[in-house]
């Protein structure tokens, strides 16, 4: 029998100009996934904020789910039933016991259309530049499970989202992957100043692959993301990336390429704390 944890692994990361109509949004997913399929993808990660966003902070409850049910649920479970991939499902708000906010939780699919993993955003971000503010708290309960990861065909894949990217030490409570998704809605403002070089850092300083699914353009809301949805090696070196628009990023992941980098660069063996 084949080992597929020793073969490369097609992955893609879909970015979207998301707008406050749901339906709307779902379709261009849909569309993005088939694209990503036809070009070979085996996993696809959707971005944060993939099937919403509104004009204020809380108009996100008006859409919230019960974990296990609802039409956003339904149709990213359906997707990776249709498409037999694994689908990392950008965010979307789930409902818990304080009704006056939302968990902003990433689900995980398999090729069948099993839920096999969640991840409930933990770090919410805030910014105040000028005229530009965002405080996501305002809206968003922090997650309270621990850093999630899931096992994939071709090995361990570490779950985050967004502003988690800025906390390396987030990332090494995970141990050692294989790849780290990232599902992010980075500001123009942040996403031109940080967003390559942080990327770039974990995927060095972890030692694996990054894949990063963002929004990227300017929203009805008058809102402007950064996009530049992203795959990068274990090396730090950029695969591909989509600086704006709708649209997805294609590449494989090589384990043969992972244990090369560790081999020549032993760090993860060389910790001390």
């Amino acid at each position: 029998m084949m080992n597929m944890k020793n073969n490369p692994f097609r992955v893609a990361a879909i970015q979207t100009v998301t707008s406050s109509k749901v339906d709307e949004n779902l379709r261009q997913a849909a569309d993005l996934i088939a694209a990503a399929a036809r070009d070979g993808a085996q996993l696809v990660a959707l971005p944060e904020y993939f099937c919403f966003m509104g004009r204020r902070d809380t108009d996100k409850l008006a859409i919230k789910e019960k974990p296990g049910s609802g039409p956003i649920q339904d149709f990213l479970a359906g997707q990776a039933r249709e498409h037999g991939i694994w689908l990392v499902g950008g965010t979307l708000p789930l409902d818990n016991e304080e009704t006056s906010r939302i968990y902003n939780a990433c689900l995980v699919y398999d090729p069948a259309g099993k839920q096999v993993a969640r991840y409930d955003k933990i770090h919410l971000f805030g910014f105040q530049k000028g005229d530009e503010s965002y405080d996501e708290s305002i809206s968003i309960r922090p997650g309270e499970n621990q850093p999630q990861a899931f096992d994939a065909p071709f090995g361990r894949v570490g779950l985050s989202i967004c502003y988690d990217l800025r906390f390396p030490e987030f990332f090494r409570a995970m141990g050692e992957l294989d790849l780290i998704v990232l599902p992010a809605a980075f500001t123009y403002t942040t996403g031109s100043a940080h967003w390559e070089v942080l990327l770039r850092a974990r995927a060095i300083e972890n030692q694996c692959y990054v894949l990063a699914a963002a929004q990227g353009g300017k929203h009805e809301t008058g809102r402007r993301t950064w996009g530049h949805s992203v795959l990068i090696d274990p090396w730090g070196d950029v695969v591909e990336c989509l600086a704006e628009g709708p649209g997805h990023v294609c590449g494989a992941v090589d384990p043969q390429r992972i244990a090369d980098v560790r081999a020549s660069l032993p760090a993860l063996k060389h910790r001390t704390m």
